[in-house]
Parts: structure tokens; C-alpha cells; sequence
């Protein structure tokens, strides 16, 4: 395997600014999903915003959860957050490239009352189950009941967990294959990275790796030492060539120009290959 020499800056949180903090969580934990959420006050005033600390949590039941921090700069809590507090309800949009510049311009710290709909030229589609509606151009809503807030600090910068379990979910037609299921290119989705970066989850940013075999895979103790010790194959390399159920017979070249044959195999899918170009 391909040795490398690393410099590493190690850093104890209580010795940065938050914002310092946020800036290298941000820029490290990346690509994040957009939940573009809908939702609405006591006095039914709607806000849309949309918040990267978010994901999905559990499929039974069907849990989201999406976090609007306090405000680092001066600890100030989001209208979402206040809005969820007083009406548990919310409509989680997925952002897509097609609506992304929109999706930004909704995140405008508007005043309370004035609607990111309007603001962001979004249409308003009344929801089945929950008060706030729902994005027309998101090609994937859902709508959720809150089950929970939890603060996790009171803080500049301090999450609040929105627990949010899926009531109802509405899909683009256009978004689905031939057998009903959400077809990634079609989907066309982006992520938040770090600062002002995004990143799209599509063309030629998508790649597949198999699953590691439910036989269980040699793994790298098992692989020979003419393999393992290679100055051309990277961790990645040598992961797939692990993930076999037996090794193949014969003997193993130590040669750089096979290992790069099968590198460039491995790199275009072809395990078997790959393992034929190191037996000589």
C-alpha cells in the first residue's frame, strides 16, 4: 500500500472561537442534505428556510430531523425554530439544482411575517396532514408532525434537534424509473459543503461501490504481502481487491507495471480482472 507522511493540526474546541469551530465542522462534515422547511406561526404566518444540519434518522417510525442552530454571531433563535415551538408541524422540501439559487435567497433573515414564498417566488401548495404548505417545485416533499424539540445549548451557535415524523410524502412524477423508485440522476440533488460552497449529487459525481459480501470478504490481513505492500496500489485499491470471498490461486507479482494494469482494472469495475493482472 502506498505509505504517506502527514502533518496534523490538532485542535481542542475551547481554544478557537465558534465561528472558528463552525467554519472547520462545516468544511469537514460534507456534503450535506438542504431540508428546505416550511412552516408556520401561532398567528398562521408561513416561513420557508432551509437548514444543512439535517438528515433522516429511521424508516418505522419514518423520523427526519433537522436543527436551525442559534445564531453564532449573536445568539438569536431562527423564526422556524420559534414557529415549531408554537405550531408542531412542518413541511421538510428537498432542494434540487433546479431551485437552489431560490432555496439560498429564502435563508434572507426577513422579518417575522414576511413570506419566503412571495419573497423566493415559490407557489404554496396547501398540505394534506399538516398547517404549513408544502413547496409545487421541490421534487420531494414531506409532510411532518414534530414530536420533539431538544435544545442542545442556550449558546451562540447551539443546535435544536427537530424531531419530525412523516405524516405524508408527495414526489414528482419525473423524479421515478420504471419500477416507481427514485432514480438519483433524475433527482438532480445538492448539498451544502462548506462557506459559500455547494455540491451537486449527480453526472459524473456519482460513483457505486458494491457492498461488502454478505460471505464476508478476506479483508487486508488476509492479502499476500506482494499485494499489501504495493507502492502503487492506494487503500482504496486494496480495499476492493479484500472484498472477494477467496483469494484466487497462483502466484502474486510484485512487478509495479501489473499493480498499475490492475489499478487502472479496479478503477473501471473490474475486480476479476484486477486479481488476473497480479498473478503471474
Amino acid at each position: 500500500m502506498i505509505q504517506h507522511q502527514y502533518s496534523i493540526k490538532s485542535i481542542s474546541p475551547e481554544d478557537i472561537s465558534t465561528a472558528e469551530l463552525h467554519a472547520y465542522m462545516l468544511g469537514a462534515v460534507a456534503p450535506r442534505p438542504i431540508a428546505f422547511a416550511s412552516t408556520v406561526n401561532a398567528k398562521g404566518e408561513v416561513n420557508l428556510s432551509p437548514f444543512s444540519f439535517f438528515n433522516v434518522f429511521s424508516a418505522n417510525p419514518p423520523i427526519m430531523i433537522f436543527s436551525p442552530a442559534r445564531r453564532v454571531r449573536n445568539n438569536t433563535t431562527k423564526h422556524t425554530l420559534e414557529n415549531v415551538l408554537e405550531v408542531p408541524e412542518c413541511v421538510i422540501n428537498i432542494v434540487t439544482e433546479e431551485i437552489v439559487h431560490q432555496a439560498s435567497l429564502a435563508s434572507t433573515e426577513y422579518d417575522q411575517g414576511v413570506d419566503e414564498f412571495v419573497k423566493a417566488g415559490f407557489k404554496a401548495v396547501k398540505s394534506e396532514r399538516v398547517k404549513p404548505p408544502r413547496v409545487l417545485e421541490s421534487k420531494v416533499s414531506f409532510e411532518c408532525k414534530v414530536n420533539d424539540v431538544i435544545r442542545l445549548g442556550e449558546e451562540g451557535g447551539a443546535g435544536n434537534l427537530v424531531i419530525c415524523e412523516v405524516v405524508k410524502l408527495h414526489l414528482h412524477d419525473e423524479i421515478l424509473d420504471e419500477n416507481g423508485k427514485i432514480s438519483t440522476e433524475k433527482m438532480k440533488l445538492v448539498a451544502r459543503m462548506g462557506g459559500d460552497w455547494y455540491c451537486k449529487a449527480y453526472g459524473d459525481a456519482l460513483f457505486t461501490i458494491p457492498k461488502p459480501l454478505v460471505t464476508k470478504g478476506v479483508g487486508f490481513d488476509h492479502l499476500p504481502k506482494e499485494i499489501l505492500h504495493s507502492e502503487v496500489l492506494s487503500g482504496n485499491d486494496l480495499a476492493q481487491l479484500a472484498n472477494v470471498e477467496t483469494l484466487p490461486k497462483g502466484v502474486y507479482s510484485k512487478d509495479v507495471h501489473d499493480h498499475a494494469r490492475a489499478k487502472q482494472l479496479l478503477h473501471n469495475g473490474k475486480l476479476t480482472e484486477a486479481w488476473n493482472a497480479l498473478i503471474r
